[in-house]
């Protein structure tokens, strides 16, 4: 059993997923969600440059946001990313090295489910939260079946194929946290586009969840 870093309590459990920005953009970008009251922000490692940007973020904003990496596949990039200031590893995939090693630096770590199988594997091995991943493909439905399986506890999320009109949806079946990538940033976004999308997202958010 690995050891779980608890999943904070936040206004809006909301990931802003920043695949393909550059890092000279994301210190813009990131400030712009900040602003509007993102407290979490992914850099996918296949983003160019991405432990660079994850560094200027952590060194502009890492006391009023977590900010870390998605796409960690290994242990030794979860190393880099300490080494870089991050404090949340999001895969796409389950690899129990990857969790246990996040937790002994003391990261939040969600790692991709999509199975019954997967999602008490993600739990044994000390996730701090689930991703469903594609959610879209598994829809409210397939989330819900598997959450009757889980310990109540755990903080289920969802990535891939969800908007913000599908926000009331998802909380009817008890789930809050939302993983948001080309809804809030396309590569070559301005600042103010991604505030724009991201004020939108979070009024959508506050709606469905009465957290305005």
């Amino acid at each position: 059993m690995g050891s779980n870093i608890a999943w904070p309590k936040l206004r809006r459990s909301l990931v802003a997923i920043l695949r393909g920005i550059t890092p000279d953009e994301s210190v813009a970008v990131v400030g712009a969600l900040i602003e509007e009251g993102y407290e979490l922000i992914e850099v996918p490692l296949n983003s160019p440059d991405a432990f660079t940007s994850i560094r200027r973020c952590v060194d502009a904003f890492g006391d009023k946001a977590t900010i870390g990496a998605g796409t960690v596949l290994s242990a030794e990039q979860v190393d880099r990313l300490a080494d870089a200031g991050g404090r949340l590893v999001v895969s796409p995939n389950i690899e129990p090295d990857v969790i246990a090693r996040a937790s002994e630096h003391g990261m939040l770590t969600m790692p991709g489910v999509f199975t019954p199988t997967e999602a008490l594997l993600a739990v044994k091995c000390g996730a701090s939260a689930l991703k469903f991943f594609p959610g879209g493909v598994l829809g409210t439905t397939g989330v819900a079946a598997i959450k009757t399986i889980l310990p109540k506890e755990t903080v289920v999320g969802v990535v891939g194929g969800v908007a913000e009109g599908s926000f009331a949806e998802y909380r009817k079946i008890g789930v809050e946290t939302f993983g948001l990538g080309t809804n809030i940033y396309k590569p070559g976004d301005s600042a103010e586009t991604v505030r724009e999308k991201g004020r939108r997202i979070a009024a959508a958010y506050d709606a469905a969840f009465g957290t305005a």
